[in-house]
């Protein structure tokens, strides 16, 4: 199909110059990236760029440009007769004269005479094809990367490319896109003007890009010093990673997790030969993918946890790939080998296959059989762990200004926002001020893991915050700032971009195809909802388990979520709204409770995501229009027609099979074309009326509103049922 210059660009991984010089070489015009491409030239540039040829192609590309016609050539003296100074004085004041003027007025800027000559137009730019062509020609600027964050305004990118934010308004108005100076850009829209202008968009988040300018600080290394490792166990769900850090720490987590599975990230020190351990615990559930994404993130070494008797499984395959993707060890921990049917060699196998070679097997990924559940060999594990670590030589600055990572974060009742933050680099004291995300604290005080106040924490530490001004979003980085206003500020602009960029991402863009489909099939269903979670993490792992969730003709939308208590704020919105109040490890409290009775606002909480998945899927399809179903109930052929006076035409007719009821819906079909469809208002066996008549028997049949009834034709009697999805 017809595609435009810039669509093709894109596609092609180009920049537009390089596909105008290219369709040149093919004899075909291209005015601008606006310009339309049919569809076989489309085919040669799709294979010319599968081959390798399109710069070939281009640089045969010959360019014909409009010759401007010269103005006559006169001599100085000759342009100054042709036009006396009286001549001159009365068209108008000269820049001279402009410029005296000006001296005079201190509020009126100096003209400059250079802005009215014409400005060079580089040759790169009235011919693409010659760039190419040029052997000795630079390097095509499109090959610069330009990062720029989601939700950038017309102003900011042209003051990143160089160019009029005017310049950009134009074009997009030549596209059929209307934007202000002041208005964020869609991704397409970023992407396309830094194509136009020779630049490649990398689209990344406000807080991606403060992170890429702050990891370009240079590190002295005369002042690292090692630092304890962070070790984040990953697995498939239920099989006992929790339970086996309990036995390292010699507590009893599970016990406290709903139903058996863990759902939150869990942060905790020990101490093996007078060195400290970090270990992160990341749940096993396939809807905390992010969750286990952001500690695969913070770790230096990862732990993959396999049962003994149940063997590799989809989350086990899902964490392996979160931490190759980190970079980082791998040790496996082969668990529940006390079990009769555990069969570690199994588990070898099926781990070698995903590129997991036991060092035993000549491979190079340790490999440590262990029971959680009575502690065999726990300690084995920790020795090969401090090895590792050993081999990575992790280092960090403890002097240098505090940064780190937040692994978990919710709102406490008697606290306010809480954070548990792991510090990688410097050290963290009570009273720092700190910006993380789009929120900033003075930190008020410190708790470890076991909750005692601590007054400062090193890197490689895990410890709770107390002191932020919100409650920040778990993944996020945290730095240092200089004071309590610098901090504001700065999460104040970062919260600014983020909504910004949360808007463009959300904008839905409307067809016509989509505007037929809604009137032809109805408006599309929508289950509207308000999320509570007790922590970031969860309201993440739920948010996105909602967004998955897949039932045909009807969706979820999450119209606010948020950490906390339900309050009744939120039974206000979700009123107003028509909304569902979802409640995932929190309670309303009193007053909410009262006020969503008294407005009929449903609250549902849970425990448990599978519980809360499974009963928002059963309630889509609950809100989906019924599907009915015909069923053919019997069928009788006309044998004879008798006309009753003030009654009409009886036909009398045989019942070949099924039955045929009075009242019931029936077609009358004539050689298989269907002549009316209306229900039968009388039947008869002989004299006597009757309520229906099987197979195998004669009787008289009449229809509503239809008289014209042959020797032949075929009552065909149907019933229409709904049919459960």
């Amino acid at each position: 199909m017809p595609k435009r210059v810039y669509e093709l660009a894109k596609e092609l991984k180009l920049s537009s110059r390089e596909v105008i010089a290219a369709l040149a070489g093919l004899g075909v015009v291209a005015k601008s990236h606006s310009s339309t491409v049919e569809a076989d030239v489309v085919a040669k540039l799709v294979e010319g760029a599968e081959k390798g040829t399109l710069k070939q192609l281009a640089a045969t590309a010959v360019v014909v440009r409009p010759q401007r016609p010269k103005r006559p050539s006169h001599p100085p003296a000759e342009r100054t007769a042709e036009r006396p100074s009286a001549e001159r004085t009365a068209t108008g004041p000269t820049p001279a004269t402009r410029a005296t003027a000006a001296k005079k007025r201190p509020d009126v800027a100096v003209e400059s005479t250079a802005k009215s000559e014409p400005t060079a137009v580089p040759a790169a730019v009235e011919s693409p094809a010659a760039e190419l062509a040029a052997p000795d020609a630079q390097a095509p600027v499109a090959d610069k990367i330009l990062s720029i964050h989601r939700g950038i305004t017309v102003s900011e990118l042209a003051s990143m490319i160089g160019v009029s934010p005017t310049e950009i308004i134009k074009k997009l108005f030549l596209l059929g896109e209307a934007y202000t100076v002041a208005q964020s850009l869609s991704d397409d829209a970023a992407e396309l003007m830094c194509s136009e202008h020779g630049f490649t968009a990398k689209i990344v988040s406000p807080l991606e890009q403060v992170e890429a300018e702050d990891s370009s600080e240079d590190e002295d290394v005369s002042m690292l010093v090692p630092r304890p490792p962070v070790i984040t166990v990953m697995g498939h769900v239920d099989h006992g990673k929790t339970l086996l850090l309990d036995r390292i720490r010699k507590t009893d987590v599970v016990a406290q997790e709903h139903g058996g599975i863990t759902q939150h990230i869990g942060a905790y020190q020990v101490h093996k030969n007078d060195r400290a351990i970090t270990f992160i615990d990341t749940p096993g559930h396939e809807a905390f993918t992010q969750m286990r994404a952001r500690g695969a993130k913070a770790t230096d070494i990862a732990v993959l946890v396999v049962a003994a008797d149940d063997g590799v499984k989809p989350q086990t395959v899902e964490a392996l790939a979160h931490a190759r993707a980190a970079e980082v060890p791998i040790v496996v921990a082969v668990n529940k080998i006390d079990k009769p049917e555990a069969d570690p060699g199994r588990v070898r196998q099926q781990l070698t296959e995903h590129g997991l070679v036991p060092e035993e097997w000549g491979g190079d990924t340790p490999f440590v059989d262990v029971s959680a559940k009575s502690g065999d060999k726990i300690e084995d594990l920790l020795d090969v762990l401090l090895l590792v670590a050993d081999i990575a030589e992790l280092k960090a600055n403890p002097d240098a200004p505090p940064r780190g990572v937040v692994i978990e974060a919710h709102l406490d009742k008697g606290r306010g926002p809480v954070a548990t933050v792991l510090v990688q680099r410097g050290t963290l004291q009570a009273g720092d001020v700190i910006v993380c995300g789009a929120s900033w604290a003075r930190v008020r005080a410190m708790l470890d893991d076991g909750g005692t106040p601590v007054k400062e924490a090193g890197p490689g530490t895990p410890i709770q915050v107390l002191g932020f001004s919100t409650v920040p979003q778990a993944g996020d980085d945290f730095r240092s700032a200089d004071s309590e206003r610098a901090a504001r500020q700065i999460a104040q602009d970062r919260e600014t971009k983020r909504r910004a960029a949360e808007h463009v991402a959300g904008r839905r863009r409307v067809t016509l195809e989509d505007l037929y489909a809604e009137a032809r099939d109805g408006e599309a269903l929508e289950l509207t909802v308000v999320l509570k979670a007790d922590v970031q993490g969860s309201l993440e792992a739920v948010t996105d388990a909602l967004e998955k969730l897949q039932v045909e003709d009807a969706s979820v939308r999450v119209l606010h979520r948020a950490v906390g208590a339900i309050s009744e704020n939120d039974i206000t919105l979700a009123e107003a709204s028509g909304a569902v109040v979802l409640g995932f490890n929190v309670r309303p409290d009193p007053k909410a409770r009262a006020l969503a009775e008294q407005g009929g606002v449903d609250i549902k909480t849970y425990q448990i995501i599978y519980k809360l998945v499974e009963e928002v899927e059963a309630a889509l399809k609950g809100m989906l229009r019924p599907i009915f179903a015909e069923e053919v109930m019997g069928r009788a052929q006309v044998r004879e027609t008798f006309k009753v006076p003030k009654v009409g035409i009886i036909a009398g007719s045989y019942v070949e099979e099924g039955v045929i009821k009075r009242g019931a819906k029936v077609r009358l079909l004539r050689e298989g074309v269907i002549l009316a469809d209306t229900t039968v208002s009388s039947l008869r066996r002989f004299k006597e009326d009757v309520r229906e008549v099987a197979g195998g028997y004669e009787c008289g049949i009449g229809m509503d509103n239809y008289q014209d009834i042959k020797e032949g034709d075929v009552f065909e009697s149907y019933e229409v049922r709904e049919v459960p999805r």
